[in-house]
């Protein structure tokens, strides 16, 4: 069964929608001052939230949006950023998001229901946790990448099944073994979830993250992914088919009772996504490469190959000595702990930028020898 077909119930619960008159669409619009204008009219704007109508400040690069999408909020800003992004994810629609934490909440929450079977891996972020106990679907979870207890808990009944996972995972920095995962899935008529908040921008061609870097990007049935990690904006999107956006503008809380993100910032990502990222994108690479290697010949454990690399430490006490001590020198290593990771996994969490030069990169890691000298 094509994509396509697995994802048909979604038009049922649209038929639903439209039937009982509370189908919604978007209106795009510009807000300014007193008025709104729609479809090139201007209209006084009496759904405004902002009460105190506070004058804009020349530091201010445009108004903010004040009220949710679907009632005055949707800026014709956002029609754009959408459709780069479906076309960045070869998909046929996008819905923006405040933040990539409300679009795990809400997506998620908004296709999955009661009777359903959501099989998620065991170190997906908390926002996908969340989201999960929100659709009120039965929940098991599988050993981190682990293929053989994936492949038992796909056997237990659901009215419609789904695997959710992350691309890079966020705490430990390795890759979802989405190629099995996709293989499994299409056995069982299972729909994949991709939550590739740390991959999109940075792996794959053209930066079309995790699922184009294995080669497996047509059999993902839906993407959940942030502008504020690789892109360096703000918000969250989710990519897919058309039905399942038109659901999410219906039923999706996260994304119809709350404001709308201020226009500057969906142009701001914008800006950055038709930058030349490929440039930064190399250079992200080399970065890594020389980081990686270095803290290896130092005589630390390194098991990531991508930009987030994890030191694992142990006892959260000894992690927050090492960051302190390295702080001390200048180098800003965040120790993360419990309960953001399992007790005594304390660890930590370097995350490489482009921003880095090879000489910064050289200078931390003779700090980071001086770290091991001392605590190893």
């Amino acid at each position: 069964m094509t994509s396509k077909h697995k994802l048909n119930f979604i038009d049922l619960e649209l038929k639903k929608i439209k039937e009982n008159n509370i189908y919604r669409k978007l209106n795009y619009s510009t807000a300014k001052g007193s008025h709104i204008t729609i479809n090139g009219k201007r209209l006084l704007n009496l759904c405004s939230n902002d009460y105190l109508g506070i004058p804009i400040t020349k530091m201010q690069p445009s108004q903010l949006q004040s009220s949710s999408r679907l009632v005055s909020g949707n800026d014709d800003s956002y029609k754009k950023l959408e459709k780069v992004l479906a076309k960045h994810k070869s998909q046929q629609n996008s819905l923006v998001y405040p933040t990539g934490y409300m679009a795990n909440l809400g997506v998620i929450s908004a296709i999955a229901s009661k009777g359903d079977l959501i099989i998620s891996d065991e170190l997906n972020h908390a926002s996908i946790i969340e989201s999960c106990k929100l659709s009120d679907a039965k929940i098991t979870v599988y050993k981190h990448n682990d293929m053989d207890d994936l492949q038992t808990k796909l056997k237990q009944k659901g009215v419609k099944k789904f695997i959710i996972t992350e691309g890079i995972f966020s705490m430990d920095g390795d890759i979802s073994k989405l190629k099995q995962i996709t293989e499994m899935a299409e056995k069982k008529n299972a729909i994949t979830i991709v939550d590739d908040a740390h991959g999109d921008f940075v792996i794959g061609k053209d930066g079309k993250g995790t699922p184009n870097h294995l080669n497996v990007a047509k059999k993902i049935d839906l993407y959940i992914s942030s502008l504020s990690k690789g892109l360096g904006s703000f918000g969250g999107y989710v990519s897919s088919q058309n039905n399942v956006i038109d659901l999410c503008i219906n039923k999706s809380k996260s994304f119809i009772y709350t404001s709308a993100l201020p226009s500057f910032l969906i142009n701001h990502s914008l800006e950055r996504f038709e930058s030349n990222r490929e440039k930064q994108k190399k250079k992200l690479e080399n970065n890594i490469k020389q980081l990686s290697n270095g803290l290896k010949e130092i005589g630390f454990e390194i098991n990531s190959s991508t930009h987030i690399i994890p030191i694992i430490i142990g006892k959260e006490k000894s992690a927050m000595d090492i960051g302190k001590f390295l702080k001390s020198y200048g180098v800003y290593a965040q120790p993360i702990r419990y309960p953001t990771v399992p007790k005594n996994q304390a660890r930590l969490r370097i995350s490489v930028t482009a921003w880095l030069s090879k000489t910064e990169i050289t200078e931390a890691l003779l700090i980071f020898e001086k770290a091991y000298r001392k605590f190893y």
